[in-house]
């Protein structure tokens, strides 16, 4: 059996003023995502450019189980090193993994 990160490609795409990033799973109809959009200051909703809210993690039961959305976490993180941007794991499953890595303490907004 092939490691899955060989079976997937994941792509960010913007929305917005926030971003979505899609995995597409080798041979599968059904992809992933992971949404993100910017932290909005109050009270005057200025945006932070350099702080990122993950929103939502979502994987479809047919490409379930097989790591897709540490994948997409992992693309978040790796981003997130490489722009200088920080995160805000609004989303359940994201901060599961911060929790599950204390290595990416120094992300966390």
């Amino acid at each position: 059996m092939s490691d899955i990160s060989e079976q997937v490609t994941i792509t960010h795409h913007a929305q917005g003023q926030g971003g979505k990033y899609v995995a597409q799973v080798e041979g599968e109809s059904a992809d992933g995502y992971l949404e993100w959009e910017p932290k909005t200051g109050l009270p005057d909703k200025e945006v932070a450019d350099d702080i990122r809210v993950a929103t939502h993690t979502v994987v479809p039961r047919e490409i379930g189980g097989r790591g897709v959305a540490g994948l997409l976490v992992d693309r978040l993180i790796a981003d997130a090193r490489e722009q200088g941007f920080k995160i805000v794991p609004q989303c359940s499953y994201v901060e599961k993994k911060f929790d599950e890595n204390p290595d990416w303490a120094d992300l966390r907004a």
